[in-house]
């Protein structure tokens, strides 16, 4: 929006949980952006996550570093194509390290480098159940950066998938950082808005970079 009643100003949801809108400015939403378009391209690239049950999950995803799989991680795609999962970039570790800097303060960057992300593509009917983000043998901050289209994101409790929990809008450039206390809590996307992407970055849909210590 180009003009708001309220400034959207950072917001702690929980202990460790903290929302910080606008942290990429156009230009960094723009690179990432282009990252996540080279990381897409085959091989080990954007692909259909199946579930154990059977199932399909509508957010479409490609990994860096690890990939991730329901419910572990390997060195290869071996839910997919069976190619090498794409290197987890130094400069993303260190874009990372800063995020969890400004939102939990110096305090809580951990001391293992990031090593692993998590690329989401959601289209306008995509959801994300909720989750706990359980696979990693660290209990690092979990980074969270939005591009494109605005979602509402559902953060939970550390106990159960049901309520209580607290919604909160993401936008294009919105970061979000739980750690802590917070790192086990469910959590998930059951909305995204179509067509709210900022017209200039030039995406249809949402992506969401999530950023991980995998500690293994």
């Amino acid at each position: 929006m180009e003009a708001e009643l309220f400034p959207r100003g950072r917001a702690r949801l929980a202990p460790g949980a903290v929302h910080v809108p606008d942290w990429l400015d156009a230009g960094r939403q723009r690179a990432l952006l282009a990252a996540c378009r080279e990381w897409a391209r085959p091989p080990a690239g954007l692909r259909t996550v199946r579930t154990p049950q059977g199932g399909t999950m509508s957010v479409r995803q490609v990994c860096l570093g690890r990939h991730w799989y329901p419910y572990g991680y390997a060195r290869t795609v071996v839910d997919g194509d069976g190619a090498p999962v794409k290197p987890f970039p130094a400069w993303l570790g260190e874009l990372a390290r800063g995020a969890v800097a400004d939102a939990l303060g110096p305090e809580a960057v951990p001391a293992q480098p990031y090593d692993t992300a998590l690329v989401n593509f959601y289209d306008g009917g995509a959801r994300m159940g909720m989750h706990r983000d359980a696979d990693e043998a660290s209990d690092a901050p979990v980074v969270s950066l939005s591009l494109g289209d605005t979602c509402v994101f559902r953060f939970g409790n550390t106990a159960t998938r049901a309520r209580p929990h607290t919604d909160v809008e993401l936008r294009s450039g919105d970061l979000f950082v739980f750690g802590g206390p917070s790192r086990p809590a469910y959590h998930g996307v059951p909305r995204v808005h179509p067509g709210t992407a900022p017209p200039a970055l030039g995406l249809t849909g949402r992506l969401n970079v999530t950023l991980r210590v995998s500690g293994l």
